[in-house]
Order: structure tokens, then C-alpha cells, then sequence
């Protein structure tokens, strides 16, 4: 395009009529253009539709392939009979599989619904933010007639209080242990957590390596009439207030009903929770009940329920099978039927508890077959009648805790086949001649396990066991003890006792044949021993005696000790990091926590 310069008229009135000619053949070309886009875009959209049926074709043709091969699956072919008793086998390994079972296909979920013994095994964790309902499907899908076997753990702290409580590590140690005493597990009973249906906590739910189980919702051919509930965040504050104020009403209204079906009931709980009166309707028969348990962590305070361990001497109560019973911080009376005829009596009484010691007795001497016994009272009265003495042939296991009064219980019993002692006692005076007169009473029994003053009492702060401990002549009670295998101690001096398990020595003011001390000895556990100078050398010294570096130790009167296979120091003396790398080299499994003074 050439224009003259400087314009003219005629110049610019031929420019005017280019400009016009010009967009008149942009025109045409936009026009031609669009008529192109649109029979393009026709022609994709046509072409998209039919891929889009043809695909819906092939997910189709998909679908038939998967049911085709799942069809000819060979597991199709299994006859019910095997199916029913591969459900019954992995069962019997995990106590819930019937939740999964029952949602992996119609089938399956038929089958396991019309198989009441595989929905028998309550396990369930939960809060009182959950829904009850889960109880009662669970006992629904159980029949009517099938004996059940009920555990529910109800967590009422808050998880922040949990995490804080399990913030504190050991500084070092040699290998993975379990911690020094472990506190009582509520949570999960000593089983995994994948044997428990575990409800769904509050939200935000936490993202952690624990699993969240939930019950498989039934799809709509279901006819067991029940739908999960709705998600926390989505129910309305006060819904939610009320379903946490009625949750034991709700739970023990189901199970209550069901009570004379009860095989095991056990149920824990780890503080006081708004409906925990729901309790007191635990009242009844209960023809075939073998083991009973209701505990508490916390120590609460309850006026007398009106429930099985509080029913009249005089009452009517239909327990023949019961053998084990577990009461901890719950109201009980002393003379209750529930506190006969037991092989496993655990006891921890109420701190506005105060039984006198002969009562104490009096629940003993009712359980002539007992085999394993626990009691813990803060609480104890002087005897009001005299204390009888009481013979229990078959108890193997004794664990005496709280009120100093405990020890005249002591005095009053003879164990013939007693196997493990514990004694967390408040501190008045040594107590090795109690345990030497119970162990020449019982005609010496072969006791492998004793532990004192290291649970819960060592840690108590008002408990002071002086510049010695509960035991001062370790000597003379750890040579009646030789086939002790573990020893735990709390609260007392470190030398006398490393000295005493340390290489025999002649003592110039006695005359005695020299002769190791506790020479079955395998696990030694020390909480809060207080230590002088010589405390970490005489620690070394028992460790070389009894685990030299090569070979075995050296016999003593023909006997050649055991070596320590775990040794547990919590809060004793600073080793130091040249001792914890020694220990680790002669024994297999060290767990050292250093005093809080020095963390």
C-alpha cells in the first residue's frame, strides 16, 4: 500500500475506500472462519460423545469380565461349610473379623450375619462422644442364646493429658523395653490394637499410626435396621452434650439385658464420666459368668451402689461359675456373695474405704481355692476380732499394697506354694522377719518372683522408707530366697543389697559357709534406690561377679550363679556414659533412667 505524502483530498478519499473494501474481506474471512470452528467443534463433540459410548461400552464389558472372573473364582466354588469354618478360624485370631467379614460381598455378609458365635467377642474401645449403638448391633448379631465374652474400654481424659503422659523416654538404653512398671493399660487389656473396634474420636480426628476400625455400614438390603451415625462434626453442640451425658445408660441398658448370657465382663475406664451411675444396674443372675471386672484408674469418691458387689450376705445371687473378679476403685462390701468361691481375687479398695483387717481376712478365708490374689487398700482399721491363722493351698501369687496394717496380714497367712510375692506397703518398720516367718510357715515354698516397694507405692511421695527401705538385713532374707529368678526393689539403699548380690565375702563377726545369693537370679530391677559414693562400684562389681566377661562366674559351695539377663535402673545414680556402655557389654537388656535432678 502506497501512500503519497503529505496527503491529499483524492488520495485520501482512495484510502477510505481501500479501508472499506478491506474490512469487508476481513468480514468474509471471520465468517468463513467460525463456519470452520463450528463444523470442527461438531465434529469433536460428535466424535467425544461416541467415545464417550464407547467407553461406557467397555466399563461395561469391564464389569461383566469382573464378575465373569470373580465367578469363576475358586473361592465360589468353596462350599459353605469351609467358608463358615475359615470365618470361625480367623475368629478365633481376631475377635472382630466379623465387622470385615461381613463387608466384603453380599454373600459373605449373609453368612456372617446367620453365625451368632462370631459376633460373641465384644472388644470395643470407645468414649462417651461415641454412639452406644454399636453395642447393641453387636449384641443383637450374637443371638440369643451364644455366651459372651464383653471387654469395653472407655477412654474419658482427653488425649493431650495421654500424650503428655507418655512424653517421657528413658535417656538410654540398650535395647527396646517395656517401661519399669508400666502403668495400668487401659486402652487395649495387653492385646493389639486390631483385636478392638476402636471408635471414632472427636474432631479433627488425629493422623497417626494407630488404626480407626469403624463397624462397615449395612448396604440397603440389610434388614438389621441400623445406620451409622451421624459424623461428630456434623451434629448439632448439643446432641453431642447429650450423647456423652447418657452414653453408660444407653450401653448398659443393652448390655444388662443380656447379662445372663455373660461369660466375661470387662470393663475399664480411666476417669469418672458423667453417666457412671449407669453402673448400678449391673444387678441379677448371671448362671454362666466366669470373670467379672469393673476398674478405674482414678481414684473417685462413690456412696454405696445398689449392684452385684454390693448385694446383703443374705441375697439370693446366682454366680456358680465365677472364679475371677476384679474390682479396682469401686464401691464393694466385704461380705458380698460375689467374693466367694474365687480363683482370682484383685482387690483395690476405695480411698473412703476403711475395712477392718479381719474383714480383710474374712474375704481371704472365703476363697479356700484361690490361686492368685492382688489387694491394695489405703484405708485399714485395726482388727475388731481376732486375727485367725488362714492356710491357702493353692494360691501362687500375692500382692499386698497401701495401709502398713497389711503387714499383720501378712503375719496370719501361710502360702505353701506360693510362686510370686509383691509388696507395695506403706513404711513403719523393716519387714524382712514378716517375710521370713511367712516363708518358715509355708514350709519354704520355691518363690521365683519378689518385688517390694517398687509399683505404685515407691513413687508416692508421701511414702519414705527411710535411710534403709522396707528390708535392712538383705542378707539373711535373700539367703532363704534360691530360686528367686526376678527381684525388684524400690525405696531402698543401693550398696547393702549390691553387696549382698555381689561376690560372696566372709563376715569376721558371723560364722557362716559362704554361699551366692539368689543364684537363679535373671531379671534386677531398682526404682528411686538412693546411693553413696560406692553406689555405681558396687554396681559394677555384682554385675563382674555375676556376669564376668568370659565364661561363666565362679562357683561358690559347688554353685555357679545364673547370669543377669535384664537389668532396669530407674532413677537411682547417674552412671555415666562410660558405665552404660560397660553394662551393655555383660548384660543383654539394660534400661537406665537417670535421677530428674540430673535431666
Amino acid at each position: 500500500m502506497d501512500f503519497s505524502e503529505p496527503p491529499t483530498k483524492e488520495t485520501l478519499d482512495g484510502a477510505r475506500r481501500r479501508l472499506a473494501v478491506t474490512r469487508d474481506a476481513v468480514g468474509q474471512l471471520s465468517t468463513k472462519i467460525n463456519a470452520a470452528e463450528a463444523t470442527l467443534a461438531q465434529i469433536v463433540q460428535e466424535s467425544q460423545y461416541a467415545i464417550n459410548e464407547l467407553q461406557a461400552q467397555r466399563a461395561e464389558l469391564q464389569k461383566q469380565v469382573a464378575k465373569t472372573m470373580a465367578y469363576l473364582s475358586p473361592i465360589r466354588r468353596l462350599p459353605l461349610e469351609l467358608l463358615r469354618e475359615i470365618f470361625m478360624r480367623s475368629f478365633e485370631d481376631h475377635p472382630c473379623s466379623a465387622w470385615v467379614l461381613a463387608a466384603v460381598c453380599t454373600s459373605w455378609r449373609r453368612l456372617a450375619l446367620r453365625i451368632p458365635l462370631i459376633w460373641s467377642k465384644i472388644r470395643l474401645l470407645t468414649t462417651q462422644h461415641a454412639s452406644a449403638d454399636t453395642i447393641r448391633l453387636w449384641l443383637e448379631r450374637s443371638g440369643d442364646t451364644t455366651p459372651l465374652d464383653i471387654e469395653i474400654f472407655l477412654r474419658v481424659a482427653s488425649s493431650k493429658k495421654a500424650s503428655d503422659a507418655s512424653s517421657h523416654r528413658p535417656r538410654r538404653t540398650a535395647s527396646p523395653l517395656t517401661p519399669i512398671t508400666p502403668p495400668w493399660n487401659l486402652a487395649f487389656g495387653g492385646q493389639q490394637l486390631s483385636h478392638y473396634i476402636v471408635a471414632p474420636p472427636p474432631p479433627p480426628p488425629p493422623i497417626g499410626s494407630m488404626p480407626i476400625v469403624m463397624p462397615p455400614s449395612p448396604p440397603s438390603h440389610s434388614n438389621d435396621g441400623w445406620s451409622p451415625p451421624l459424623p461428630h462434626h456434623e451434629r448439632p453442640v448439643n446432641a453431642v452434650s447429650r450423647v456423652s451425658m447418657h452414653w453408660g445408660h444407653i450401653a448398659f441398658f443393652y448390655l444388662v439385658e443380656q447379662m445372663h448370657r455373660w461369660e466375661r465382663f470387662v470393663f475399664r475406664f480411666d476417669k469418672q464420666f458423667t453417666s457412671m451411675g449407669a453402673l448400678k444396674s449391673i444387678n441379677g443372675d448371671a448362671p454362666i459368668l466366669r470373670e467379672f471386672e469393673v476398674s478405674s484408674v482414678e481414684a473417685a469418691f462413690f456412696a454405696e451402689w445398689p449392684w452385684l458387689p454390693n448385694a446383703n450376705s443374705s441375697s439370693s445371687v446366682v454366680l456358680p461359675r465365677l472364679r475371677s473378679l476384679t474390682l479396682q476403685h469401686t464401691p464393694f462390701k466385704w461380705s458380698s456373695p460375689m467374693l466367694r468361691d474365687l480363683h482370682t481375687l484383685n482387690l483395690r479398695g476405695l480411698p473412703t474405704s476403711h475395712l477392718p483387717l479381719d474383714r480383710i481376712l474374712h474375704i481371704l478365708s472365703n476363697n479356700p481355692d484361690l490361686k492368685s490374689v492382688s489387694l491394695h487398700f489405703q484405708g485399714v482399721l485395726p482388727a475388731i476380732l481376732p486375727l485367725a491363722s488362714l492356710t491357702l493351698p493353692h494360691v501362687t501369687s500375692l500382692t499386698l499394697g497401701g495401709h502398713y496394717l497389711l503387714t499383720q496380714l501378712l503375719e496370719s497367712l501361710t502360702l505353701p506354694v506360693l510362686d510370686s510375692l509383691t509388696l507395695d506397703i506403706e513404711a513403719r518398720d523393716a519387714i524382712e522377719d514378716i517375710i521370713s516367718g511367712l516363708l518358715t510357715r509355708s514350709n519354704r515354698p520355691p518363690v521365683q518372683n519378689l518385688s517390694i516397694a517398687y509399683g505404685v507405692a515407691a513413687n508416692a511421695a508421701n511414702f519414705y522408707y527411710g535411710p534403709g527401705g522396707l528390708v535392712i538385713a538383705w542378707t539373711a532374707l535373700l539367703a532363704e530366697l534360691p530360686h528367686l529368678k526376678t527381684l525388684t526393689i524400690g525405696g531402698t539403699s543401693l550398696e547393702p543389697l549390691l553387696t549382698t548380690l555381689g561376690y560372696p565375702e566372709d563376715d569376721p563377726n558371723q560364722s557362716q559357709t559362704l554361699a551366692w545369693a539368689c543364684p537363679a537370679l535373671e531379671f534386677l530391677g531398682l526404682r528411686s534406690c538412693h546411693a553413696h559414693n560406692e553406689g555405681v562400684t558396687k554396681l559394677v562389681q555384682m554385675v563382674e561377679a555375676r556376669n564376668p566377661d568370659n565364661g561363666a562366674a565362679q562357683a561358690v559351695g559347688g554353685v555357679t550363679p545364673t547370669r543377669l539377663a535384664r537389668l532396669e535402673l530407674y532413677e537411682c545414680s547417674s552412671l555415666g556414659e562410660d558405665v552404660m556402655k560397660w553394662l551393655d557389654s555383660r548384660i543383654a537388656d539394660v534400661l537406665c533412667v537417670d535421677p530428674a535432678a540430673d535431666r
